[in-house]
């Protein structure tokens, strides 16, 4: 047990990665989820073991429900120094409850396993609450704030572009702004998945494995072929879209670690604070609803599975809201003149 917990990434015989713990029960697990997860979800639930179980520093046979409150006090920090922005302190409600999730799954497999003296998941679903009329509902353990995603002006978009120094930046910046990819996608996205004649892209490594086609605006095709043609080093060993340029990596696949810093210089030179790839994507599916976008039609651009991540744009849009109120008002208004204009014909 005294490697346990060190956190260790391998390859399996097909080139994937895989992750240990030391521990075999959790690497099992950790087996287990490779096999039903993508790469980013796997190395999150490995990081999220490995710090629960320094924390706590017991086998996963050992853990009781007290252990995972105390993980949840350490991860909330010191209560007497907080974040102005949110008013917390420690880490942010939604790293807490990822890892709550992850600790929660792994202790599911081991109980439907049933061959070890864990007959119950140590963590607990919730805290029972009474409300009126005698309902008993359960509290969350940690309750993560809703929260709207930040989006850039028009002003910004325009800065953030007009800092970017290649032709592959843009059609990757492109691709977020003006389609509505996630980082990932913008990765993966293979030379076969760019359908010239359709004026579209297929997604085939979307979040959750899921595939979609989404169409896209013509500046990303110009960037794009302008990126191929002078730019993509020839005889590149992989068919992803966007390569590094330079470098020992010269010609293969861009990394999540690469474009954050192609971001974040760009950000430096166009003078902005901000300016991340998921920030550029919610832009993109604001700037649809608002120009009047069926909500359905966002849906299925963002590739979200359910419709209900689909409706923070509603909120984040500039015009709708504003004017669902003025609809309402009027109406409302005209229905008191009405009454009115009945009170005076009958005091007439």
């Amino acid at each position: 047990m005294s490697p346990f917990p060190t956190l260790v990434r391998g390859a399996s015989p097909n080139g994937e990665d895989r992750y240990f713990l030391g521990d075999p029960l959790v690497d099992r697990y950790l087996e287990f989820v490779a096999g039903r997860v993508r790469t980013n979800t796997l190395r999150a639930v490995a990081f999220d073991l490995k710090t629960f179980f320094t924390v706590v520093d017991k086998g996963p046979t050992e853990v009781v429900a007290a252990d995972v409150f105390d993980f949840l006090a350490h991860q909330r920090g010191d209560r007497r120094v907080v974040r102005l922005i949110d008013g917390e302190s420690g880490l942010a409600a939604r790293t807490i409850a990822r890892r709550l999730s992850s600790v929660s799954g792994f202790y599911s497999y081991v109980v439907a396993r049933d061959d070890t003296p864990v007959r119950a998941n140590p963590v607990p679903r919730g805290l029972s609450t009474r409300r009126r009329g005698g309902r008993t509902t359960l509290a969350p353990l940690v309750r993560v704030p809703r929260t709207l995603p930040q989006i850039l002006s028009p002003a910004e978009v325009d800065a953030l572009v007009g800092a970017l120094r290649t032709h592959r930046d843009r059609a990757m910046v492109f691709a977020m702004v003006l389609g509505g990819l996630r980082r990932c996608e913008v990765l993966g996205l293979r030379l076969v998945d760019i359908q010239v004649a359709e004026r579209s892209l297929f997604i085939a490594e979307g979040k959750g494995g899921h595939q979609r086609i989404v169409p896209i605006s013509n500046a990303f095709f110009t960037s794009v072929g302008d990126y191929l043609r002078l730019e993509r080093p020839g005889g590149s060993p992989t068919d992803r879209v966007f390569v590094a340029l330079k470098g020992p990596s010269r010609g293969h696949g861009l990394t999540a670690d690469g474009m954050d810093a192609i971001m974040r210089g760009a950000r430096q030179r166009a003078g902005l604070e901000r300016a991340t790839c998921h920030q550029l994507r919610h832009t993109c599916l604001t700037r649809l609803r608002e120009a009047g976008m069926a909500l359905e039609a966002v849906q299925a651009q963002a590739g979200h599975v359910s419709i209900e991540s689909t409706r923070v744009y509603l909120h984040l849009t500039n015009d709708w809201l504003a004017n669902e109120y003025r609809c309402a008002a009027d109406l409302i208004d005209a229905g008191h003149a009405s009454e009115l204009l009945a009170l005076e014909a009958i005091n007439a």
